[in-house]
């Protein structure tokens, strides 16, 4: 054994790049392909009732379970193969058998997944398929199924992989609720090749019908955006008015700034998952390397044509929305300003006239003070002269005289007395 530790998930990790390959399909063959997803919150299902319905699946063909907590599965349930995955919204299911269908796209196809089993999942379907694969040495014949087995306005056919083989397909759901797609193998395709056509096929369909749920949420989020950007270019414009009922304003503002934000919480996550879809709709194509078949449309020129559109709509929808809350965001930054600039206005109002009322109260207290001192002074000369009039008649002077002298000296006294006193308590 090597000396150094091996971090804990390093097996785990490597395994999980070759834990889910290519199915190897042996032309002619079909398959029959179902994606469960869970109408509400479907990242945080719980994952282990999807492991008891794949255990349900695998009791009717008495297969082997696979151990708790798999995420993925490959085995032989009777006749046929089950392949089961497990992602982070929906789960797949397919199987395949051999040889094709005697009729094409037969609806008895899909009924190697039982009735009572599909009405007991875990969810709800976001697409099913039936995949038919014929082996086909050159192109006779090919334009002829096309035209039966498709809608001839949306079917897309292309030569892929070198022209291993032509792949076909409309993109429209059966009158027994499946997409059909057709592939067409040459017989130097070998097993493995011919399995990941199916593969890329399956998951083109899958992601993109993963993809447009983010569609439909932008067409349910229009009305509402329209009635928030109304609001909220009704109170920016009257930022640039007269001024208002700042406070009322406000409060209007962040109203919409948190349904907004609301808003932008329970679609955030599905734009993303919308936007990853999309890219690996428009990576597995790419994989395919296509080429024009008899001058039809390619798989990629359909996507571009009606797919890209519906996802133009989803990123545009989701600037909207950020740009909106921007918006609010701005918009409240500059009402608190003003209220911020109003409140200061009234602040300085009001320390003006609490500085006018200081003032008058100064004077106030200064007249008071001179008051007092006459007052004082008048006690004080009374008493000065009461205890001086004994004094008088010696020094040849009447009580009259007596109290005139005293008088200034008496008021100098009591006013050098009240000034001492405020200089200590100041």
């Amino acid at each position: 054994m090597s000396p150094i530790k091996d971090h804990p998930l390093r097996y785990a990790l490597a395994n999980e790049l070759h834990a889910r390959p290519f199915p190897t399909l042996d032309a002619p063959c079909r398959a029959a392909y179902l994606a469960v997803k869970p109408a509400e919150n479907a990242a945080g299902r719980d994952r282990a009732a999807d492991i008891a319905h794949l255990k349900a699946l695998l009791d009717h063909y008495a297969a082997p379970h696979p151990e708790d907590g798999a995420t993925h599965y490959f085995g032989q349930i009777g006749q046929h193969v089950l392949k089961w995955e497990s992602h982070t919204e929906f789960v797949t299911y397919t199987i395949f058998g051999e040889g094709p269908a005697e009729v094409p796209f037969d609806a008895k196809t899909f009924a190697m997944f039982p009735e009572d089993w599909l009405a007991s999942a875990p969810g709800t379907r976001v697409t099913s398929a039936l995949i038919r694969v014929e082996e086909q040495a050159g192109d006779d014949g090919i334009t002829d199924k096309v035209r039966d087995w498709f809608v001839p306005e949306s079917v897309a056919v292309s030569r892929v992989l070198d022209d291993d083989a032509v792949i076909a397909a409309d993109f429209r759901i059966d009158p027994a609720g499946h997409m059909r797609f057709a592939v067409f193998a040459r017989p130097s395709t070998g097993e493995r090749r011919t399995g990941r056509i199916v593969q890329r096929l399956c998951e083109i369909e899958t992601y993109k019908a993963m993809a447009m749920l983010g569609f439909s949420r932008s067409r349910m989020l229009g009305k509402a955006m329209g009635d928030l950007d109304q609001r909220l270019s009704g109170l920016t414009d009257a930022l640039s008015g007269a001024p208002q009922d700042t406070e009322t304003t406000l409060n209007s503002l962040l109203g919409v700034s948190g349904e907004l934000e609301a808003m932008t919480a329970q679609n955030t996550f599905r734009f993303g998952a919308t936007r990853a879809y999309e890219k690996i709709v428009n990576q597995r194509i790419s994989v395919l390397r296509e080429v024009r078949f008899e001058g039809r449309q390619t798989f990629g020129e359909f996507m571009m044509r009606r797919f890209d559109p519906a996802m133009r709509t989803v990123a545009s929808t989701k600037e909207r929305l950020d740009a909106m809350s921007n918006r609010a965001i701005r918009a409240s930054d500059l009402l608190r300003t003003r209220v911020d600039v109003e409140r200061s206005a009234e602040n300085k109002a009001l320390l003006e006239s609490m500085d006018r009322r200081a003032d008058l109260q100064l004077r106030l207290q200064k007249t008071v003070e001179g008051l007092s001192i006459v007052a004082i002074s008048y006690y004080a000369v009374n008493l000065a002269a009461n205890m001086a009039l004994p004094f008088a008649d010696g020094l040849g002077l009447s009580s009259l005289a007596m109290k005139a002298l005293l008088t200034p000296l008496v008021i100098f006294l009591v006013w050098l007395m009240v000034r001492q006193i405020r200089k200590a308590i100041d």
